[in-house]
């Protein structure tokens, strides 16, 4: 029987899958039925820095600026109060899952302004929350915000969290940065134990019939891993920090080529939604099929085995392989 046993963030869990954050965490009997299908740790909702205060001098500031062109801006911003029980439901909720479940439970929040509502860090670690996952989601619209100056919030808001609590953190990034490199690199310098690649942002679209603008969700599919797998194959090589592999994650194949890229645990939300709970049971099957296949003993033995440093052509994850992508598509059109 090939060891599926792998540690994120310090802990030790039963196999590489893990519930990413999703309304199959809301509730403490699809979170048991997650833990009876296998899945070895979840991910929570987020809670917003919204939902903790409004009255925060740095968040007034990030949501005023620009405001005064566009006064309707505010209007946009929604009732988070519908999207869940709020900070001290959140709390309880956590205080719950963890006399109803053994696997670990991993909090969220969802911010980007260093301030006092950061103290629900610590008290999610007092309600028993084993991690935190820190969703930094912002969408700068404004022309004289800097990239710099946006990373060093993004830096000091970490550094804060560090600061008001002892369980691990990992930080939840997009891949929309010049230099994700860096600012990977920042993030573990201020405190984070572990990266989650990435964060998928929810587009709009036009409704053509009331001309309005309408949030859209449309479940990932794996095409999409293919994202992380290239950051997390090059930043294992480089950084010294555990990688949550995250969009796309809908097979066993999946999961093995994430722990292969470098990523101690696959999280999984659309999968879960499409399919239900009971999905785990199978993708852990066939992943330990494909393992005996491999003649692999254990998870932790592929780790990395394709990151950057170990593959035989580090340059596929570079600027080579987008030269040699367009000489295969060259290739097919002959």
């Amino acid at each position: 029987m090939v060891d599926l046993t792998t540690t994120y963030l310090g802990l030790g869990l039963k196999n590489p899958l893990v519930a990413a954050a999703s309304p199959l965490t809301k509730k403490v009997d699809t979170v048991r039925q997650l833990e009876d299908s296998g899945v070895a740790a979840v991910v929570l909702y987020s809670l917003f820095e919204e939902q903790i205060t409004h009255e925060s001098q740095e968040l007034d500031h990030f949501l005023h600026r620009g405001s005064e062109s566009f006064a309707e801006a505010l209007d946009f911003f929604p009732d988070l109060g519908r999207y869940n029980v709020g900070p001290d439901g959140y709390l309880e909720h956590i205080a719950r899952l963890k006399a109803a479940v053994e696997i670990p439970i991993i909090a969220s929040l969802n911010g980007v302004s260093p301030g006092g509502w950061l103290e629900y860090a610590q008290q999610m670690e007092q309600a028993g929350a084993d991690a935190l996952e820190l969703n930094i989601y912002y969408v700068p619209t404004d022309l004289d915000l800097t990239g710099a100056e946006l990373e060093q919030t993004y830096v000091e808001l970490v550094q804060a969290v560090r600061r008001q609590v002892s369980m691990p953190i990992a930080v939840k990034l997009s891949p929309f940065f010049t230099s994700l490199p860096n600012i990977a690199w920042l993030m573990v310098e201020a405190g984070a134990n572990g990266l989650v690649l990435f964060n998928r942002f929810y587009q709009p679209d036009f409704d053509l019939e009331s001309f309005s603008v309408v949030p859209t969700v449309t479940l990932s599919r794996s095409e999409e891993l293919r994202l992380p797998l290239r950051w997390i194959a090059i930043l294992s090589a480089r950084l010294q920090c555990d990688f949550a592999a995250s969009t796309g994650i809908s097979t066993a194949e999946d999961v093995a080529k994430s722990v292969m890229a470098g990523a101690n645990v696959a999280t999984i939300a659309s999968e879960f939604l499409r399919s239900g709970p009971e999905r785990a049971r199978e993708l852990l099957a066939e992943l330990q099929a494909w393992l005996e296949e491999m003649e692999y003993d254990s998870v932790r033995q592929m780790l990395g085995s394709m990151n950057q440093r170990a593959v035989t052509e580090p340059a596929a994850f570079e600027r080579a392989n987008y030269m040699k992508a367009l000489a295969s598509l060259d290739h097919t059109l002959v």
